[in-house]
């Protein structure tokens, strides 16, 4: 049996997420359109006839690092690459831009097997140029394999699969088969909450935006879960809530369903939108609503 751990790294917004969901075949990770959706490392297990992969879906890792927050994404996929036994390096499309250079002297530092998955290749039509670039990414960096996939059609994922398993050290599984996550329901709620969110959202509103459960009561029948959204400033807070409260039932019946869907069970959810000025900037703050440490 092969099992060890694998990190799935890019830049914001490649489909790291998507990809580790059509991986496990049930979705741990929240996605959506707009880059910075993945803020904690989130583990997901996968056991098959070939052994265990733990997948670590983890921040892009990009350039800018203004606020607390962006430094905590940084600092978190810095060190995912510590502790692992094979890196999937997933990139968007046919080309490198400038940051990849910086991901690649990561790379060179952690001295592991990468495999790179070139994501999309389905919106690819010239096969002759996706082998020439996969040849002008052989000579940039030793990759063990470069896989070309799509994440959101499953293409390719078998032949990925496969390649991530013959890499892995021989070992006995590390979590029980039918274990899919390290994550609690509770923190997971929190995420799907915060993915309708970011869904119904404009573009800026939700960086400025966290949630945090308050409470959660696992009940015979009925999860019962109260939660807080946390914005930086009044006027979030009544675009959050919407006209006559619009906008927040909308993002609660949102999340219900797809929590009732993950924990096969009745929900009752309660949201509630606060106010907690510079949460983003604030390490303390961060501290406080679980982002552990910076």
């Amino acid at each position: 049996m092969n099992c060890g751990y694998v990190a799935l790294v890019g830049r914001p917004n490649v489909g790291k997420s998507t990809l580790m969901n059509h991986l496990l075949g049930q979705k741990i990770s929240i996605t959506s359109r707009k880059p910075q959706t993945t803020r904690h490392q989130i583990l997901g297990i996968s056991t098959n006839e070939q052994g265990q992969a733990i997948y670590m879906d983890t921040p892009g890792m990009h350039q800018s690092e203004k606020r607390a927050l962006n430094r905590y994404l940084n600092r978190t996929a810095d060190t995912t690459l510590l502790g692992v036994d094979v890196v999937v390096w997933l990139i968007d499309g046919l080309f490198f831009q400038d940051f990849d250079e910086e991901i690649i002297k990561k790379l060179e530092r952690a001295k592991l097997p990468v495999i790179l998955a070139v994501n999309k290749v389905d919106k690819v039509k010239d096969k002759a140029k996706m082998m020439a670039f996969f040849s002008e990414a052989q000579q940039r960096y030793p990759f063990a394999e470069i896989i070309p996939v799509s994440a959101l059609k499953r293409t390719n994922l078998e032949k990925l699969e496969t390649a991530i398993m013959s890499l892995l050290p021989e070992r006995e599984n590390i979590y029980p088969e039918d274990q899919i996550t390290d994550r609690s329901e509770r923190f997971l709620a929190a995420e799907i909450v915060r993915e309708k969110l970011t869904r119904r959202l404009g573009d800026e509103l939700p960086y400025a935006l966290t949630v945090e459960i308050e409470r959660y009561e696992d009940l015979p029948g009925i999860s019962k879960i109260y939660a807080i959204i946390w914005v930086e400033r009044d006027s979030q807070k009544n675009i959050v809530i919407g006209k006559d409260g619009e906008m927040l039932k909308k993002v609660g019946t949102d999340a219900r369903h797809d929590i009732e869907k993950l924990i096969d069970k009745k929900v009752y959810l309660q949201l509630w939108v606060k106010v907690k000025s510079g949460w983003s900037d604030s390490e303390r703050a961060l501290q406080s609503l679980g982002f552990g440490d910076i």
